[in-house]
């Protein structure tokens, strides 16, 4: 059984070695682009919404 594992993992490296290189793939030389940005447009609604909901639980804290 020992044996059997041995030649699995012998030829699992040999093509991992083999192939590796068509694999890896290298940075282009140079600095990289801008950062793309972030979508933000429905952030200030979201806030708001958030900003609501803790009004309305404070509210019915001290109410109650």
């Amino acid at each position: 059984m020992k044996k059997q594992y041995y030649i699995f993992a012998f030829a699992a490296l040999a093509i991992l070695l083999v192939g590796a290189p068509e694999l890896v793939q290298a940075q282009p030389p140079g600095l990289p682009g801008p950062p793309e940005q972030a979508p933000l447009g429905s952030l200030g609604l979201l806030a708001a919404a958030g900003g609501a909901y803790a009004w309305k639980k404070l509210r019915n804290t001290k109410q109650g």
